[in-house]
């Protein structure tokens, strides 16, 4: 199991924009140093346009847009009673506050779970997520959060052991089966996720939160790290949804 986890974000990097655009670069030189200057021109050429479209936002923007606009906000007026917030990254720096402890999408799917939560009476949150590169599970982390924002301990059902979205959506089937639940996450990863979570049978409300697209505002662009990010979060996506069909 640890393996197979390990090899599909190994072999996943090489897919998104940075390992793509870094083994197209890689190639160039290979071609460069054994004298082999036509194709080593074509790489290195193929590699600096792939880095300029990744990093242009009109290009990242069409892309997150696409799946941002899957699912609408949450209506806060519904009675749902359990409330699934799921993992994100973390680290566990002591000098740091527990604010910057958690990733920014973190910090966007516990106060989207936390404002749901307030607004449903009798309601519970569920934080899943195991512990990463650090020792404290990222569940452990996003309840600390709520539990500073206000929510009762009682209030909180916690999983520290799934390692990715699948064994989230396992660990829920095992406590609720076909109720109807509230799924937080990030809207780029929101139709992936109901996609899953919908294939093993339960049935998820999406409250999509952490949303990347901007208003357009002309094609005339500069490459942009943020955009860079923005690409490289959409076709993470992408390939997750081309990978579950392939499975089926």
């Amino acid at each position: 199991m640890e393996f197979g986890f390990y090899l599909k974000k190994f072999v996943t990097f090489f897919f998104e924009p940075l390992g793509f655009v870094l083994a197209l670069f890689a190639i160039g030189l290979y071609f460069l140093f054994v004298d082999r200057k036509n194709l080593s021109k074509l790489f290195l050429s193929l590699s600096f346009l792939f880095l300029l479209l990744f990093s242009y936002e009109p290009f990242s923007n069409f892309l997150v847009k696409n799946l941002e606009e899957s699912y609408p906000k949450y209506g806060y007026n519904k009675d749902i009673k359990y409330i699934h917030v799921l993992g994100n990254g973390h680290n566990t720096d002591e000098s740091q506050p527990l604010s910057s402890n958690i990733s920014s999408s973190g910090i966007k799917r516990v106060l989207e779970g936390v404002i749901i939560h307030m607004q449903t009476p009798g309601s519970k949150l569920v934080f899943t997520g195991y512990e990463g590169d650090t020792e404290i599970p990222n569940a452990i982390m996003n309840a600390k959060l709520a539990a500073a924002l206000g929510v009762e301990e009682k209030n909180m059902i916690l999983n520290p052991n799934p390692k990715d979205t699948k064994e989230e959506a396992l660990f829920l089937r095992s406590i609720l089966g076909g109720e109807k639940f509230v799924l937080v996450t990030s809207a780029t990863h929101m139709p992936r996720a109901i996609m899953l979570f919908e294939s093993l049978g339960l049935n998820p409300v999406a409250a999509p939160t952490d949303f990347h697209k901007k208003e357009h505002s002309g094609y005339l662009k500069a490459p942009d790290i943020d955009a860079l990010e923005d690409s490289k979060m959409a076709i993470h996506e992408y390939l997750g949804i081309l990978w579950s069909f392939l499975k089926k």
